[in-house]
């Protein structure tokens, strides 16, 4: 079964998923991120979905549920890339997704974590 990578940037955890998200990969997912959460005690998960074309109900709802164990574990999830036609899809499925922010892309999710957690070093590193 193929992994989706999780990435270390400063108090983030980047994951770029670039695979299809078969059921098994997205619970394996929420499984590895919770671990890397408590692991390395970051305060923000950033999940770049803009390499999937679709995303069903099974995985809307895990991706809320990866949102939802990341805030308990004191860590804010920001999903970035969402292409048009996934937010038409995630909305005619009645998939609000609770708790999950998005932004247009990982520049802007960053920042947007940055800013919520006043980390300025962070935004330091990513400010043009």
């Amino acid at each position: 079964m193929e992994r989706v990578p999780v990435l270390k940037i400063g108090d983030i955890l980047l994951v770029s998923i670039q695979i299809d998200m078969e059921d098994q990969v997205a619970l394996q997912l929420q499984e590895d991120l919770a671990d890397r959460i408590v692991a390395t005690g970051v305060h923000g998960v950033i999940i770049d979905i803009s390499a999937l074309d679709i995303v069903d109900s099974f995985v809307g709802r895990t991706l809320a549920a990866i949102a939802s164990v990341s805030r308990v574990l004191d860590a804010e999830t920001v999903v970035v890339g969402m292409r048009p036609a996934v937010a038409i899809t995630l909305v005619e499925l009645g998939l609000s997704l609770p708790g999950i922010r998005t932004a247009l892309n990982v520049e802007l999710g960053i920042a947007m974590l940055a800013r919520d957690g006043d980390d300025d070093d962070l935004a330091a590193v990513f400010t043009p």
